[in-house]
């Protein structure tokens, strides 16, 4: 073997191994889970939002430029598109201090004001987010017609991933008053 085809076969071994690693580091990326949010068990008495009384409400949580939210509120759509009339939605968008009133009115906010039964609410620095334990974009909580929360956690099935998934069957099953006996799930998203 010459000397030239030495160079370009190892090239192309380097360059196969190069982005070997970067899709598996791509993958690792994808299916790690935000940190996981602490929900209180009950609706919070000291939320300025209120709970549509009767039924169930939902909770998300979203950081309005976080690319994995996109999937969250695809699922959140499947999820009041199956459920419609029952229960409630509320997106909370995360406004941190200094940013323009504007700035969580992205495609998202549009995307999710677009869904019958949700509401899109400008979090101004995360105040309302915090008081629902949420810390991770995605979030999810449902709470039943009582107040009490009877799911918390993601639900899409890793960074920006749509389709069937644990999480939104997690919900989907305590919307239907089944006992699953998963009432969490990891949460796939940015750091609020």
């Amino acid at each position: 073997m010459s000397w030239k085809a030495l160079l370009h076969v190892s090239a192309a071994v380097l360059w196969l191994v190069a982005v070997g690693v970067g899709l598996a580091r791509l993958w690792d990326y994808s299916l790690s889970p935000g940190a996981p949010g602490d929900a209180p068990l009950r609706w919070p008495a000291s939320s300025r939002i209120e709970r549509v009384p009767g039924q169930f409400t939902v909770v998300v949580a979203v950081h309005p430029h976080c690319p994995c939210s996109r999937a969250t509120i695809g699922e959140l759509s499947r999820l009041m598109t199956w459920k419609q009339g029952r229960v409630a939605a509320l997106v909370l968008f995360v406004r941190p201090a200094g940013f323009a009133d504007d700035w969580v009115e992205t495609d998202l906010w549009r995307s999710a004001a677009a869904i019958p039964g949700v509401t899109p609410i400008r979090d101004d620095e995360g105040v309302e987010a915090r008081r629902f334990g949420a810390v991770t974009s995605g979030q999810t909580m449902v709470y039943d017609a009582e107040g009490r929360l009877v799911f918390s956690g993601g639900v899409t099935g890793a960074r920006g991933h749509h389709g069937d998934n644990a999480g939104l069957a997690a919900a989907l099953a305590v919307l239907d008053g089944e006992e699953t006996g998963r009432r969490e799930s990891p949460v796939f998203g940015c750091a609020l």
